[in-house]
């Protein structure tokens, strides 16, 4: 353990948590001549034994631009090794109750998402901070304490059951919702922390392959799409995976899910709200499914800035935009010249190192808890739109809408061009012009932060709101002014039929 302490900590960051967001923290920080040493408290992911458990868990995710846009600022390389194993999903298709099944594109211009394996992508990344000569992993390291003042950390070896110490310049955690680099923050600096326990929970399923007529596996959906089966207040989803299954995902509410206990109580459920879908998993699969998976909450936190006023480290956030987040603060850690080389002379390197790393963690904490609050509120939102705005017809007409306005008054901007200047621009699209849907900014736009992303998405639903407003005044009007008009002519109509000579004529003539 004697490495632990060897390392230069006026160089040193410590990353907390070896998910593909402390990954992608410490290759960053690597990469601009930072000794690295990360820390994870569970065993190599890469290693036989753990990849059982972590199969109970999600295999796959869905990765937009943001995602790729984060990974290609970082490491190019590596970012197109990983796009060579995902699986392009152009849209929604979604399933109503009889079977039927809709597709809703994404884009007006064919951008897509991708379906990619977590185990694949975080096992890669594990591999390229592994091969970075400045990069040290410690597996089954639980953090137990952090002395922010002095910079130091206490890590338990659950190997060995001892105790190590280790010193740093910069911690960053990384280690999820229940985070203990958050706990042990809150202890030393005033933050306002709020967590919150959606009353939903999810649970996972496997579709497997089905076969063709010559034995070859073959996909049981069309893999192009993100499946959901809408249903209101719940709904099931399914993600592609090479190896031609789909990982699906049960969303419910907490006492639906108390309800399904037993065989015949599952199977009754599934049969009424996705019998499609239980053709499709096997009941034998499903039961096994779903009573050996782990059932997982759904948590929403948010958390206020807090001072910089002395070295805190930086928290990692904790939504699931994180990874894409960091490549904010490498941007400004660029812009602060934050790599600790070639310091000018009149000024000692550590002092160097304190001021320009203080300037850049500064400016995030400033600027990205607006952007937090936006991608949890922007997150629920959308788990509400996939469960149940799909099959409204309001919402419908309002995505036509956009995309009409979108295809009006927006030109096609290659990802190319929109993501080249972000490894030193966090954000470089802070007032987008034209008709944007907020999906297409959220998904498609990694130069527009997430609160640039709301804000303006809610001045075009205000627009439209008013639009619609105004259009049934006008409408309104001219229906009155059509009775009026009817009515005037029918006034005078009635006249010409009680004219002087008319009323000379006898009552039977003019009735003929």
């Amino acid at each position: 353990m004697s490495q632990h302490h060897t390392v230069d900590r006026a160089r040193t960051a410590i990353v907390v948590g070896a998910g593909p967001v402390g990954c992608l923290a410490a290759i960053s920080l690597a990469k601009l001549h930072w000794n690295v040493v990360i820390y994870e408290a569970r065993s190599d992911l890469r290693l036989p034994s753990s990849k059982a458990a972590a199969q109970q868990r999600s295999i796959n995710l869905a990765i937009s631009s943001r995602g790729i846009a984060a990974l290609q600022a970082i490491d190019p390389a590596a970012t197109a090794r990983f796009l060579q194993t995902v699986i392009p999903m152009r849209g929604r298709m979604i399933h109503d109750i009889l079977g039927h099944q809709h597709s809703q594109q994404y884009d007006k211009d064919g951008q897509c998402i991708s379906s990619i394996d977590r185990a694949l992508l975080n096992q890669g990344l594990l591999e390229e901070a592994s091969a970075h000569p400045n990069i040290c992993l410690f597996f089954n390291h639980k953090v137990l304490s952090v002395d922010f003042d002095n910079r130091t950390m206490s890590i338990r070896d659950t190997n060995s059951e001892t105790d190590v110490r280790a010193t740093f310049h910069l911690c960053i955690g990384a280690d999820g919702s229940y985070s203990i680099v958050r706990r042990q923050l809150m202890r030393v600096v005033r933050m306002n922390f709020q967590q919150e326990y959606i009353p939903h929970e999810y649970i996972e399923l496997k579709m497997p392959a089905g076969c063709d007529e010559h034995g070859q596996p073959v996909f049981l959906l069309d893999p192009n799409h993100l499946h959901i089966w809408p249903r209101h207040s719940f709904m099931l989803i399914a993600l592609p995976n090479k190896d031609k299954s789909f990982t699906c995902t049960l969303f419910a509410p907490t006492i639906e899910f108390d309800r399904l206990i037993g065989r015949e109580a599952i199977l009754s459920w599934f049969r009424t709200y996705f019998p499609d879908a239980l053709l499709l998993l096997g009941e034998d699969k499903l039961l096994n499914d779903f009573t050996k998976n782990p059932r997982s909450p759904l948590i929403s936190i948010k958390r206020s800035n807090f001072p910089l006023g002395k070295p805190v480290p930086l928290q990692g956030p904790v939504s699931t935009a994180a990874w894409r987040m960091f490549r904010v603060l490498r941007a400004l850690l660029l812009q602060e010249g934050v790599a600790p080389c070639n310091p000018p002379t009149h000024l000692g390197e550590q002092e160097l190192t304190d001021t320009r790393l203080f300037n850049a963690l500064s400016k995030y904490t400033e600027t990205r808890h607006e952007d937090l609050v936006a991608i949890c509120e922007l997150a629920m939102n959308n788990y509400i739109e996939m469960r149940h705005s799909v099959t409204t017809p309001i919402y419908l007409f309002k995505k036509a809408l956009d995309n009409l306005l979108y295809t009006v008054t927006c030109g096609k901007d290659s990802f190319a061009s929109v993501t080249r200047p972000l490894a030193t621009i966090p954000f470089p699209s802070p007032n987008p012009t034209g008709w944007l849907p907020l999906y297409t900014m959220v998904t498609f736009r990694p130069d527009i932060s997430y609160a640039t992303a709301r804000k303006k998405a809610a001045k075009q639903s205000a627009t439209l709101s008013f639009a619609g407003r105004l259009g049934s005044v006008i409408l309104g009007a001219t229906g009155l002014y059509a009775t009026l008009h009817s009515c005037s002519l029918a006034a005078g109509t009635m006249t010409g039929l009680f004219d002087v000579s008319t009323l000379q004529t006898p009552w039977w003539v003019i009735a003929r």
